[in-house]
């Protein structure tokens, strides 16, 4: 195990991973502008975002392994207590798609296995969300649970949550934008059991956590992150009042 003591603190590692994704973000937005055709630009929206992160990385980080969607996978790196788990494009399908802001840049650093450090960028909003200063979660609004859902592939588990809760479902696309609009307070619930992988969740989960809201697998167990399977299928991320229930709902 390379257990060497980081010479970063939370807060070095939080302000470097939001100044990747914010990189990555700007590239993207350029190639937005410049590529017309949906197929051709999220290929290369894909393709050239992970080598800036990863270029970056090996430069300011270079002690450190990594995961990422985008690369191939090195086993070496269940060796190492810091792992940085990227995904340079979340919400692909909706980076091709003219006008639509819910596709993120993911840039976590897990640390024997827990999501501790992430930022997640939403370029079209102009905004990063980060785990230091973590954000503030703003007192819930009057009115129905909002269940934040996929727009194409919700789970079997949210018509059960649907029902349960008496919810409105709030389709979306990618996990970090479901994320942080729990954080903006315009949902209240993401809960997911399709088939996801670690670099889907990873940086969600860091600054959500940050934040104040209940993560978990949907059994309520950790997410444990760098593990040698690379799918995570399922997660719970929510304002803490609804963990109990979901959790109850899930496991029926």
């Amino acid at each position: 195990m390379n257990a060497s003591p980081s010479p970063y603190s939370p807060a070095e590692d939080a302000a470097f991973a939001a100044e990747l994704a914010q990189e990555a973000g700007k590239l993207l937005l350029r190639l937005r502008s410049e590529i017309t055709d949906p197929a051709e630009r999220r290929t290369a929206g894909d393709a050239e975002a992970n080598v800036v992160i990863l270029d970056r990385l090996a430069t300011d980080r270079p002690d450190d392994a990594v995961l990422s969607e985008e690369s191939a996978d090195n086993l070496d790196r269940l060796d190492y207590e810091r792992v940085w788990i990227i995904d340079p494009l979340d919400g692909t399908r909706e980076f091709g798609e003219d006008g639509r802001d819910d596709w993120a840049v993911h840039v976590a650093l897990a640390i024997n296995g827990v999501a501790s450090v992430g930022a997640v960028a939403l370029p079209a909003l102009n905004t990063v969300y980060v785990t230091h200063p973590a954000p503030v979660l703003p007192e819930r609004d009057a009115g129905p649970v909002r269940l934040v859902v996929s727009r194409t592939r919700p789970p079997e588990i949210t018509e059960a949550l649907r029902v349960e809760l008496d919810a409105e479902l709030v389709p979306m696309g990618s996990a970090g934008a479901k994320t942080m609009a729990i954080l903006r307070g315009e949902v209240d619930i993401y809960a997911h059991a399709g088939g996801q992988y670690q670099w889907d969740s990873a940086a969600p989960v860091a600054v959500a956590a940050a934040a104040g809201l209940h993560v978990s697998r949907l059994d309520g167990s950790p997410l444990v992150y760098n593990a040698a399977e690379r799918a995570l299928p399922d997660l719970l991320i929510c304002r803490p009042e609804h963990a109990d229930l979901i959790i109850h709902v899930a496991n029926s």
